[in-house]
């Protein structure tokens, strides 16, 4: 499969804006692109498919392990799609500084894909050229194929082109450099928590992806950039490789029906969490806890995924019906998921920024309120579970992997987990887990316990 990854030095070089604009250009060609994106990132992916309409998906070896992602990467070339994977924060930066391990350099090496390295030149002269030759130096494996430097002026980019094109080849001859892109201030994104704002807020976004694809290949060499990810083709994956599942949770799960809320609010899930679920037999329908009045008829368990309701909350707290519906539900036995959006929405008040209460669902006796920073931000695994559970419940729950990032803070966090988190190192008390119930802050990811 033809492949790229758009990587950079350091998180804000406009890693996002390109890789955008590239599958635009390639969706244009009638390339049939596909994307990816590295780490836990939901939104990203949410662009790619909501804005784009292409195929998007998470790469993360701390979740899914090695042959996981490649898996994942595989699965797409049956389709003879080109893929551009987006990478996350610096080339090499993973879950600690003493190697690469979690990064998107690492998923580039797994999976054999070259990469172009995007460098932001605003503010930076000649120095641009040691940034870069330093980044070169730890490419053991010389992934790195081409070089784009974005927030450059078409005149300065002129004078610098022949020596950063002299210095680069002393150090590389496979490195090529590929073009610029001119500050676009009025196309930019502005960011929200650790992405980029959802879709549906940014104003006219296809359209200014549109403008910076023309940008892109005005000042970029695209038929170098398609060679590029031919080579990447030429490099063999690995071929499917289906996760192991458990025997018990399969057959728990069989024939029975989820119910998956689903819109403004709810809309942080990984495709290949829902794709597990389906493997192991389940039908999956989807509910609006905005819109909608009730729980879908003949649900036999609820995933209240992850999301941003603090940004919905009277729309949430005026369907009284829903939060109705949802109590019921869990109170007569339903088993349930609830994953921060959801796990909020369990509680039984939200307060929004300026402290102004809004009743929810009601069935955790605690209020989630806005802290205005970052509460157990990173990855994390379910050491421990507590509480009386049965024996073969606890082996499929512990070990479980995920992350977490939320701003909000709950008076009523549960105590049925120990959680570990390997970035830290540290660990506390968390979730609420029973034979019924699977609440928290992480987001999780399914098939992390059966990582090969």
């Amino acid at each position: 499969m033809p492949k790229v990854m758009i990587a950079a030095a350091s998180s804000g070089s406009g890693k996002t804006m390109i890789t955008c604009a590239l599958l635009q250009i390639l969706k244009d060609e009638g390339l049939n692109p596909v994307a990816f994106k590295c780490g836990p990132d939901y939104i990203d992916p949410m662009f790619h498919r909501k804005v784009l309409g292409i195929d998007s998906k998470n790469l993360d070896t701390f979740l899914a392990g090695p042959n996981g992602v490649r898996s994942i990467v595989s699965s797409a070339a049956a389709d003879e799609h080109f893929a551009v994977i987006e990478g996350v924060m610096g080339i090499y930066d993973g879950l600690s500084p003493a190697s690469d391990e979690g990064s998107c350099y690492e998923i580039a090496r797994i999976t054999n894909t070259p990469i172009i390295l995007v460098v932001n030149a605003a503010g930076i002269g000649r120095t641009i050229i040691s940034l870069i030759k330093g980044i070169l130096a730890d490419d053991s494996e010389h992934l790195i194929r081409g070089i784009i430097l974005n927030k450059i002026s078409d005149a300065f980019y002129e004078k610098l082109r022949p020596y950063l094109h002299e210095e680069i080849a002393k150090e590389r001859s496979d490195v090529a450099i590929l073009g610029h892109i001119g500050k676009c201030d009025d196309i930019s994104l502005d960011s929200r928590h650790l992405g980029l704002k959802m879709p549906d807020e940014i104003d006219d976004f296809k359209a200014r992806i549109c403008r910076f694809a023309k940008i892109m290949q005005k000042g970029c060499d695209l038929k170098a950039i398609l060679d590029l990810m031919d080579s990447g083709a030429a490099q063999a994956v690995s071929s499917k490789t289906r996760s192991r599942s458990s025997g018990t949770l399969g057959s728990t799960l069989a024939d029975r029906t989820l119910a998956v809320a689903r819109d403004e609010a709810f809309c942080f899930y990984y495709p290949e969490n829902l794709e597990f679920l389906e493997d192991l037999g389940m039908k999956i329908v989807y509910f609006s806890p905005i819109h909608d009045e009730k729980v879908p008829e003949g649900a036999d368990a609820l995933l209240l995924g992850g999301g941003y309701p603090e940004l919905y909350l009277e729309e949430l707290a005026g369907n009284e019906s829903m939060l109705r519906s949802v109590r019921q539900a869990i109170e007569n036995g339903k088993p349930s998921v609830a994953e921060c959006g959801g796990f909020m929405y369990l509680h039984k008040e939200i307060c929004d920024k300026s402290s102004k209460a809004y009743k929810m669902a009601g069935v955790i006796d605690g209020k989630c309120r806005y802290t205005g920073h970052l509460v157990n931000f990173g990855y994390m695994q379910i050491a421990d579970v507590h509480g009386p559970v049965a024996d073969d419940f606890r082996k499929v729950i512990t070990g479980l992997r995920g992350h977490e990032f939320h701003y909000y803070e709950s008076t009523a966090p549960g105590d049925g987990a120990t959680i570990y988190r390997p970035n830290s190192g540290q660990s506390y008390e968390g979730m609420y887990i029973d034979r019924n119930r699977l609440w928290g802050w992480p987001h999780l990811y399914y098939r992390s316990k059966y990582r090969i």
